[in-house]
């Protein structure tokens, strides 16, 4: 009966320890995508790790120190990533997750707010990002219900770490050294549409095409700068048009950083073309960058528009616009000095600036610095696309109201240019972000995956449809003195390991010597039993017990070895 109470006691104890386990798997491998890492000239941005072996636990946990610390999206904050980083953990693990428009809007925002600041700082431990999935989810569950117990007495903690706690063991094994990438390639592309006179001014029109994010293999950016480009696809449609003005469009790589892609196009066309339309009257330069969202909308200049110049003409005919059809946007003038000291310009007409070109940007946002710009949480359920399309018709209708002087010539101030066939369509529009935001754009992907590779294809294709005189202007760095330095093994295998702490290992020691000690005792009582009913029923006593043998006073023999009576 002892021996039976024991096994039924060991059995619940093992149930128990299943009944925590990760269903289905011992061990799981998933992809993680790892943090940024670039070298801007001198700046170090991003994570320099990427080997992790360490275990699991929240960000709750008292004791971070080389444990791989596991965050959603809804926890993660600068305050735990830097505590993190002080407490020198093993490394750092973001879920993502699937639906992010189920997470509240200030959990959102907060991320955004600690993602843009972890970018702006090296970090020497590895940082990942992995989408959820269920085992990831449950691996949560169990390391966030295991720091809840913190919260419980000190005996309830030690029991429950022995007997039902699950740890899980996060593994890189990738022992290769990380290695620098110099021979990235910076693609842009450059259209026409021709104006009807011979000496006719010319307006550029330009978007950079890449993303930024936490990790490259996430960063989709639909806003930023996805609805750029879109729009000024809408606005390169409408061929038809006897333009008074050179229209030339140019979609540029490298924007994310400190638009490369830009400043090695204006010297491309500047100081190596001869018959570019740089060299021409430029009237201004128009730059789009993140327009997908918001009702306000910014002329970002680097100084001041003086007046009877054609970038105060233009504002004049957006304000116009704006207050005849769409009334509840608020138009503002955001002037910010280019400050030559500062190795790194804040947007792409900054660019032209500094060649002497009039230009500026329209954007949604007011601070160039904003956590919109370059975040994984960017993506097509972001997009308001009636607010994209709404600020598509205000820019097209005030440059088309400024081309041809309709203010001067009595024209209503409601008048529309853009209906019927020009009109923009919601279908193009939607089809357009949803091709953008389908694969990453990271500048370090654009020119080595089949996919980043197509797209950059696609959009050629869409200006040769509607444009002429394209060009496709491919830019490699000097790989001695790159302007920009990548790195490789941005994307991880890590497996996922169930184990048990090292506390378990001695509760499950004490069990097993416990249930042998039980055993044996049984097995010798068991044996005295028999022997004496034997000989008792030959009449006979004899007693071979060891434990007799040892303990057994026989009438003043105190050391018994071997009796035997008739």
């Amino acid at each position: 009966m002892l021996l039976r109470s024991a096994a039924v006691l060991l059995l619940l104890c093992v149930q128990r320890m299943h009944g925590s386990a990760l269903p289905a798997v011992s061990s799981y491998e998933f992809t993680a995508y790892r943090m940024q890492q670039y070298n801007l000239g001198q700046h170090k941005c991003g994570c320099r790790g990427a080997i992790v072996v360490a275990e699991a636990c929240s960000a709750e946990e008292p004791l971070l120190t080389r444990r791989c610390v596991v965050m959603k999206v809804q926890d993660f904050t600068t305050e735990k990533y830097m505590e993190a980083q002080r407490q020198r953990a093993a490394a750092v693990l973001i879920l993502l997750p699937r639906n992010i428009s189920s997470v509240p809007h200030d959990r959102l925002q907060s991320f955004m707010v600690g993602e843009s600041e972890a970018l702006q700082k090296e970090s020497l431990i590895p940082v990942y990002v992995a989408p959820e999935d269920d085992q990831l989810i449950y691996m949560y569950g169990e390391v966030k219900q295991a720091a809840a117990t913190r919260t419980l007495s000190i005996l309830i903690r030690v029991v429950r770490s022995m007997v039902t706690a699950t740890a899980f063991q996060m593994l890189v094994s990738n022992n290769a050294p990380i290695k620098a990438i110099t021979d990235t390639a910076v693609v842009t592309l450059e259209g026409v549409l021709p104006g009807a006179g011979e000496d006719a001014p010319t307006i550029v029109i330009t978007a950079h095409y890449d993303s930024y994010g936490l990790a490259p293999w996430l960063s989709y950016g639909a806003d930023s700068n996805g609805s750029g480009v879109t729009i000024l696809l809408e606005l390169a449609l409408p061929a038809c048009l006897d333009v008074v003005y050179n229209l030339m469009f140019s979609l540029t790589g490298g924007g994310k950083y400190n638009f490369l892609g830009t400043k090695r196009w204006i010297e491309e066309n500047l100081d190596h073309a001869e018959s570019s339309l740089l060299h021409d009257n430029v009237a201004f330069v128009l730059c789009l960058d993140t327009l997908a969202n918001g009702d306000e909308l910014y002329v970002h200049v680097s100084r001041p528009p003086k007046p009877d110049t054609a970038v105060h003409s233009f504002i004049q005919q957006l304000e116009e616009v704006v207050s005849s059809r769409f009334p509840w946007v608020k138009v503002g003038l955001v002037h910010k000095k280019i400050n030559l000291v500062e190795s790194t310009v804040a947007w792409e007409h900054e660019r032209y600036g500094l060649r002497r070109f009039l230009g500026f940007t329209l954007s949604h946002l007011e601070d160039p610095k904003s956590e919109l710009r370059g975040s994984i949480l960017d993506t097509l359920s972001q997009v308001d696309f009636r607010k994209l399309k709404r600020n598509g018709i205000i820019i097209a209708e005030a440059l088309a109201r400024y081309m041809y002087n309709l203010s001067d010539k009595g024209s209503p101030k409601d008048v529309q240019v853009f209906r019927g066939h020009l009109e923009f369509q919601d279908s193009h529009m939607s089809s357009l972000m949803s091709i953008l935001s389908s694969v990453p754009r990271a500048t370090q992907l654009l020119d080595k995956e089949p996919s980043q590779i197509l797209l950059v294809n696609s959009l050629e294709h869409e200006f040769r449809r509607y444009l002429q005189q394209v060009y496709r202007h491919t830019f490699r760095q000097d790989k001695r003195e790159p302007d920009i330095t990548f790195f490789d093994q941005m994307n991880q295998p890590i497996v996922m390991y169930r184990v048990k702490p090292a506390a378990f290992d001695l509760f499950l020691g004490g069990c097993i010597a416990g249930y042998l000690g039980i055993v044996y005792y049984a097995i010798q009582v068991c044996c005295c039993a028999f022997m004496m009913l034997f000989c008792s029923h030959k009449k006979t006593t004899l007693c071979l017990c060891i434990r007799c043998l040892s303990t057994r006073n026989l009438k003043g023999n105190s050391t018994v070895s071997f009796i035997y009576t008739t």
